[in-house]
């Protein structure tokens, strides 16, 4: 499989966009920074065969976020007071009213 800069960037486009689908703050955002943190620890890889391996690596992590988000949300919660956008929404979220 062709491992070039444009299907590594593509994967990483992929990863990102599936990383914010998730409904849960929390796993959202631990997804994003974990992604960005794979990919920038392995961006001074140039052995062809190690780029092989984190690729497909890559690949299957995006099957399985793939797969994780849609059962993460079959059982959404209500949004957190840190993603309101104002303080009203987090009033009426807390009770207070």
């Amino acid at each position: 499989m062709a491992t070039g800069q444009k299907s590594i960037l593509s994967l990483y486009r992929n990863l990102l966009k599936e990383s914010k689908k998730w409904s849960s703050y929390n796993y959202r955002e631990y997804a994003l920074r974990k992604v960005k943190y794979e990919f920038r620890q392995n961006k001074a890889l140039s052995d062809s065969e190690s780029i092989a391996k984190c690729y497909e690596k890559g690949l299957e992590t995006l099957e399985m976020l793939k797969r994780q988000v849609i059962l993460g949300n079959l059982y959404g919660t209500r949004p957190l007071v840190i993603e309101t956008k104002n303080s009203s929404e987090a009033k009426n979220y807390s009770g207070v009213r």
